[in-house]
This record gives C-alpha cells, sequence and structure tokens, in this order.
C-alpha cells in the first residue's frame, strides 16, 4: 500500500489510467478464456467468433501495453521524485540532526533502499496487469456459476490465510536483515576510512574480520536465509492450492452437487490460465516485501528530517554594510552516548567586528569547531541569540544568514565543478588564483571543473580556499587551514593571503594553533574547556617573542 501511495503522490491520474487500461486488459483476458470455452463445448466455429477472438486478441495487446507503458513511466518518476524529495530534505535539515542520524545510516537509505523500491516499481505495472487478469478471470468463474464461485471463494480465503501467515513472519526477518545492513555500512566504511590503522595493527585488523564485520555480516545472512526460506515454503504451497482447487471441482463437488460439462472445463481451464498470473503475483511479493521494509525506513528517517524541515523562503544573499556580529549567552550541550556526561560549550558572549582578523585558539576537544558552526549558522544555539547589528537572527533568518559566510573546516570537502557562482570573468578569476596558489602546474580548469582533485590534502585545502574565494562573501572562516600546508605556505597563508582578505573588507575567523603567527591577529580569543576567554598579548597567552 505503501508503495501504491507513493505512485499516487506522483501522478493519480496517471494511475487511474493505468488501473483502466489494466481492468480492460484483466476483461479481455477473461473473455478470451470464455470463447476458448464457448468453443471447445459447443463445436462452433463460426465467423462472429473469429472476428471476436481477433478482437480481444487486439484489445488484449493494446490495452496491456498501454498499462504497462503507463505504470513504468509513473513508477520511475515516483522513484525520481523520491530521490529528489530525500536529498532536499537532507540538505534542509540541521547539521546536528544529520550527525545524530550518522553517515552509514544515510547512505543506506539513499542507495539500498531507493534502489530497492525502484528494482521493484519496474515490475510493479506486471503485478497490477496480472492482478487485473486475475480479477477479470475471477468475474468470469462468477458468471459461469455463482455457487461454485462461493465454494471456491471460500476455498481460496483460506489458501490466501495460509499463505499469508508465513508471510509476515518472513517480512518480520527482512526487516531484521535491514536493520544489519545499517550496520555492515558502518563497518564498510571503517574498511575504507580505516585502512591505515587496520593495516597497522594486525589484531585490531582480525579482530574487525572476526567480531564485529563477519559477526554482522552473519547476522545479516541468517535472517535473510530465513526470512526468504519461509517465503519459499509459502509460494510452494501457494502453487499446490491451485490444483487442490481443480481438485476439489473435479472429483469433489460433482458428489456433492450436479455440474455442467461447460462449467467444469470453464472453471479447470479458467485455474490452470490463472495458474501463470498468480504465480507471478506470488512471486512479487518477496521484493515487493523487501522494497516495504526500506520504504518504511525511508519513511521512518523522511519523518525524523519532516520534523526539522525548513524551506523558508530565502532573502536576498546580499548583505550591505554591517558592524558588529554578537553571539548573547550562547550555549551548545553534546551529550555523550552510553555515558551520564556531557559537554558544554559556552555561554558564549562574543563580539565579532567587520573588517578584522580574529584568532581562536584552543586545546583539541576545548570547542572551537562547534563555536566556528555556532558562529557560522549550522549549529542554532541551545540557549542564548545571536544578532548582526540590531538583527536577531531566529529560524526564519539562518539560511540566509548562513549566505554571509565562506569557510574551509577540517573535514571539508571538495567539489569537482564550481557549482553556485555565477561570474563572467570566472575561468580569468580561478586561473589567476591557481598561480597565486602555486597549483597552476597540476590543476587547470574545463568547463568549471577541476582536471582533478586527486591531490595531497595540502593541496586540495588550496583548492578549497580558492573556491572560498570565488564566493566572495563577507566573513571567512578557517577551522585549522594551514595545519596540512608546507612551512613556505603555510607562511604564505598568514602573511599574505590573510592580510589580502582583510585588505577587501573581509572578516576573516582563523582557528589555528600556530602561534608563531598570532601576532598578525587584531584579537584573539581562546576556549578551555567550553568557556571562552580574551586575551589583549600574546605575553598573557604564556607567549613571548623574543
Amino acid at each position: 500500500m505503501n508503495l501504491i501511495r507513493l505512485l499516487l503522490q506522483t501522478s493519480g491520474i496517471h494511475l487511474a489510467l493505468a488501473v483502466i487500461a489494466g481492468i480492460f486488459s484483466g476483461a479481455s483476458a477473461a473473455g478470451l478464456i470464455a470463447l476458448i470455452n464457448t468453443t471447445l463445448t459447443q463445436n462452433n466455429t463460426s465467423v462472429a467468433l473469429v472476428w471476436t477472438f481477433v478482437s480481444l486478441c487486439l484489445l488484449r495487446l493494446a490495452t496491456n501495453l498501454t498499462s504497462q507503458v503507463l505504470l513504468i513511466r509513473l513508477s520511475q518518476t515516483a522513484i525520481l521524485d523520491l530521490r529528489m524529495r530525500m536529498s532536499r530534505r537532507i540538505l534542509a535539515s540541521p547539521l546536528r540532526q544529520l550527525e545524530n542520524i550518522g553517515a552509514p545510516r544515510l547512505l543506506a537509505v539513499l542507495t539500498e533502499d531507493i534502489q530497492a523500491i525502484s528494482n521493484t516499481a519496474f515490475v510493479i505495472p506486471f503485478f497490477c496487469i496480472n492482478f487485473a487478469i486475475v480479477i477479470g478471470c475471477l468475474v468470469y468463474l462468477y458468471w459461469l456459476s455463482w455457487s461454485v464461485f462461493l465454494i471456491a471463494t471460500c476455498f481460496m480465503l483460506l489458501g490466501i490465510c495460509t499463505y499469508q501467515l508465513p508471510i509476515l513472519k518472513s517480512r518480520s526477518f527482512l526487516k531484521l536483515a535491514r536493520d544489519q545492513e545499517d550496520q555492515l555500512y558502518n563497518h564498510f566504511r571503517a574498511i575504507t576510512e580505516g585502512t591505515k590503522e587496520l593495516k597497522l595493527h594486525q589484531q585490531r585488523r582480525q579482530e574487525f574480520f572476526s567480531e564485529a564485520l563477519y559477526t554482522t555480516a552473519r547476522s545479516y545472512r541468517y535472517y535473510n536465509v530465513l526470512g526468504m526460506s519461509i517465503f519459499a515454503a509459502a509460494a510452494s504451497w501457494g502453487q499446490i492450492l491451485f490444483f487442490l482447487a481443480i481438485g476439489l471441482i473435479l472429483f469433489v463437488l460433482p458428489t456433492l452437487t450436479t455440474l455442467n460439462a461447460s462449467v467444469v472445463i470453464g472453471y479447470a481451464l479458467t485455474i490452470i490460465y490463472l495458474m501463470t498470473p498468480l504465480e507471478y503475483i506470488m512471486s512479487m511479493l518477496l521484493p515487493l516485501n523487501k522494497a516495504t521494509v526500506a520504504l518504511q525506513k525511508i519513511e521512518t528517517l523522511g519523518l525524523s528530517l519532516v520534523s526539522h524541515y525548513s524551506d523558508h523562503p530565502t532573502r536576498s544573499t546580499n548583505l550591505h554594510a554591517w558592524n558588529c556580529l554578537r553571539l548573547v549567552g550562547v550555549t551548545h550541550t553534546y551529550y555523550q552516548e552510553r555515558e551520564d556526561t556531557s559537554f558544554i560549550l559556552g555561554p558564549v558572549d562574543l563580539k565579532i567586528y567587520a573588517g578584522e582578523l580574529l584568532f581562536i585558539i584552543g586545546g583539541n576537544g576545548s570547542g572551537k569547531s562547534t563555536l566556528s558552526k555556532l558562529i557560522t549558522g549550522l549549529y542554532p544555539p541551545d540557549t542564548g541569540e545571536i544578532y548582526l547589528d540590531d538583527k536577531l537572527i531566529g529560524d526564519r533568518d539562518r539560511e540566509w544568514y548562513r549566505q554571509q559566510f565562506s569557510a574551509v573546516f577540517s573535514d571539508f570537502y571538495l567539489f569537482e565543478r564550481f557549482l553556485g557562482i555565477g561570474n563572467l570573468h570566472l575561468n580569468t578569476q580561478i586561473q589567476n588564483y591557481l598561480v597565486q596558489l602555486q597549483l597552476d602546474h597540476k590543476v587547470h580548469i574545463d568547463n568549471d571543473t577541476l582536471s582533478t582533485t586527486a591531490l595531497s590534502q595540502g593541496q586540495r585545502k588550496r583548492l578549497a580556499l580558492l573556491t572560498a574565494y570565488l564566493e566572495d562573501r563577507p566573513i571567512y572562516v578557517f577551522d585549522e587551514w594551514a595545519s596540512d600546508q608546507d612551512p613556505l605556505f603555510k607562511k604564505i597563508f598568514y602573511t599574505q593571503l590573510l592580510p589580502e582578505l582583510k585588505s577587501k573588507g573581509k572578516t576573516v575567523l582563523v582557528i589555528s594553533h600556530d602561534d608563531q603567527y598570532f601576532d598578525i591577529a587584531d584579537r584573539i580569543v581562546k576556549l578551555e574547556h567550553g568557556t571562552l576567554k580574551f586575551y589583549q598579548n600574546l605575553s598573557q597567552i604564556g607567549i613571548s617573542r623574543g
């Protein structure tokens, strides 16, 4: 039902047309069975019957093809809509919420779950058409004999109940398998991102394979095998039901009541014909169950995203003259999983003035990166307020507020294309910056696309800095940008690039451990265990320039 609802949300009109065409397709199939039965029992091969047979064949062909094409188009459109909708919701959701969900779960949903639905949605048209054939044949059976139809219907209902019970059990095991798949993605991520650590520690590598990866993969296999085996048993039982139904009509009912030979032949022919579409429908129940589980996963994630979803229209991103950005009593709390403790950043009271070069320093884990995310609007404050001059930045303004920043975080992502940067002289600017960043010998631009991003981490950070330059925002944030640079370019960054940005009227916030360059800052603030401290000179921090 969830899949049908997804199709209805995409285009109810096209679904209705496809269903109507499917009904006619099923009716024409039932008509052909009735015609064949009449010809066999009455030995009648008149010209009228021949033309009726040809007409029904043509109607079956046309309606079957029309229904298939409409439903295939509809199902693929639904998948496209689902992918785009989920991607928009993820991008519109708060960063902290996405961090709580976790990258493995998001990746599993966007790949495996949507692919499972996509694969199943492709066969939904054929499922619907075969279902329409079944309905048409049942109507014909009722027309042949309503009394026999009632008996056959009771038998069918009994068969459906005995078939559905194991199917429900099968679905529960498939859901458990899907839960294990989330954990598998987490282990696969450990393989790709933790390869160096695993190679350097043999015992860790062995225990990772035996206690983590293999255990989860084995559980995934176990639940899948169990669920599929139960389904296979149910499918085998369903196939036997056809022959039991024919046996009931041929051997049992004639002893209980008088049946016309044409009715018996008609029922036998129709049930034999029904075996193919019904077997197809039953064979599709397993992937449909998998798709239902996948859709439930997506909807669960979608609901959590919807609760934080914001689609307020964004104002003009142009920020005119401003004087001061203020954080007033801002706090942010990290709750440690499986622990009763938490880390609280703040309360932070900080003023950032237009055009200044501000250094944020402190030890690892002191909250520097978290503070930068609060300043840029990626984290909303748990308590406290942020003002841009006298403008309070609320939920409706946060999207606009974020557009005033360009940032290169320590865990930055480098796009291969310069997206969202409209500039008639873009290629010329990029080339000039590549020369300034000493990358012109390694990278060139083709249709606003970088020729390569397969560079060292320090060189990739320079490309990220190039992107920040091109964005031309009022406020720049650099989180440990120079940590991966060689000594020569580190000096260029602090003594040339940062002063250049400041000379252009930009406000620059730098998170840094490079105390030899602290003296170029206008101000320095230090975080110690989530608390902000202010210093007037380097000697107060404990740094001397002998």
